[in-house]
């Protein structure tokens, strides 16, 4: 029997900090934009609520062994953790760094440097921008020592042939990509020892490309920018009820199906790919008009989603063998496998029983 380790990515957005107070008003987290939404249409799930797990802080420890605990308990192998560096200025870094302090909780990780400018995008204003990405190749070196004092050594990191693994989510804004990661292999290999580096880049807005012509060992679907391929743009008669505000634009709305399906059925490049699937969709608690809602989603879907993938995919090598669950906890997108009021466990369940069929 082959064996995958299946990853579930992980928001750290759920503890105020000083920034987002200053951006987005006192005590910001991911939960106020989850705990505001509203149903816009008939028969629109909103707002996703959380059960089992509440509204944590994952400035607590209870809190992230909790999360560890149940994804572990469902067939979860690890996190890929979103990483916010800005020039040496990290953000949301509390969990991280709590779980490098205390060596809690018991869970491999891996890390994924978000490297966007951080805007206004929620209020629409994409050019308004908050805090800065600059790169240059001295930041790249900075960067690079700091993951390798600070995080790589860890026990719990995950590896491929005994090099971490580290992902890029946007490689396209890099001013030159390649010397960024040779500089980055040469730092680990020859300043700290390590046998190489698994670098990842992120198949972000549905870009496909060979990462090894640019210096990378391997893509990660992301699922989510999958379902952009299946937009509608509702009609004008589609019956939605009075409660949808006079003069204001629907949502669009992609058939979550159709994603799923195409998803399954894509022809695989000749490069390497990790596979990716993504539970449900639904970012208006982020977007409200301008959101996109996935319809058609169920933990029954997603199950079919993962086994199918799982059946399918032949690991590249022993150690080169993830699939992706884009999220565990990306609660303002509707995208977790965390317990809802609505479906309890059942997305948790269908991981569980995907993985083992």
């Amino acid at each position: 029997m082959k064996r995958i380790r299946t990853i579930a990515i992980v928001l750290p957005q759920f503890h105020p900090i000083p920034e987002n107070d200053e951006w987005w008003g006192k005590g910001f987290t991911e939960w106020t934009n989850v705990a505001k939404a509203k149903p816009l249409f008939k028969d629109h799930y909103q707002p996703h609520i959380p059960s089992d797990l509440g509204f944590y802080d994952l400035r607590l420890q209870e809190a992230r062994e909790a999360q560890a605990k149940i994804a572990k308990d469902h067939g979860i192998h690890g996190f890929c953790y979103y990483h916010y560096w800005f020039n040496g200025k990290r953000l949301l870094d509390k969990p991280i760094d709590e779980i490098l302090q205390l060596k809690k909780p018991d869970m491999p990780f891996m890390l994924c440097w978000a490297n966007e400018n951080w805007t206004r995008r929620w209020d629409g204003l994409e050019n308004d921008i908050l805090i800065k990405q600059d790169y240059s190749f001295e930041d790249d070196q900075r960067h690079m020592r700091w993951l390798c004092e600070k995080v790589f050594p860890d026990e719990r990191y995950i590896r491929v042939y005994d090099k971490p693994v580290f992902v890029i989510y946007r490689d396209d804004l890099f001013p030159d990509i390649k010397r960024t990661l040779r500089l980055w292999r040469n730092i680990a290999e020859e300043e700290y020892g390590f046998k190489g580096l698994y670098l990842c880049a992120m198949e972000s807005f549905n870009r496909n490309f060979d990462p090894e012509e640019i210096g990378f060992d391997a893509c990660i679907e992301f699922s989510p920018h999958h379902l952009m391929k299946y937009l509608n743009k509702p009609k004008k008669k589609i019956p939605f009820p009075t409660i949808w505000p006079e003069g204001k634009k629907y949502p669009r709305i992609t058939d979550f199906r159709l994603a799923a399906q195409g998803s399954i059925d894509r022809e695989l490049p000749g490069y390497k790919v990790f596979r990716s699937v993504t539970p449900s969709w639904d970012n208006t608690p982020r977007k409200g008009e301008n959101g996109v809602i996935g319809k058609n989603s169920s933990p029954s879907l997603f199950m079919h989603w993962l086994k199918s993938l799982k059946q399918r995919f032949q690991p590249y090598s022993e150690e080169e063998n993830f699939i992706f669950i884009n999220a565990m906890n990306e609660w303002a997108e509707g995208n977790h496998l965390e317990p809802c009021l609505k479906y309890g466990t059942r997305y948790l369940e269908a991981t569980k029983k995907a993985l083992q069929d």
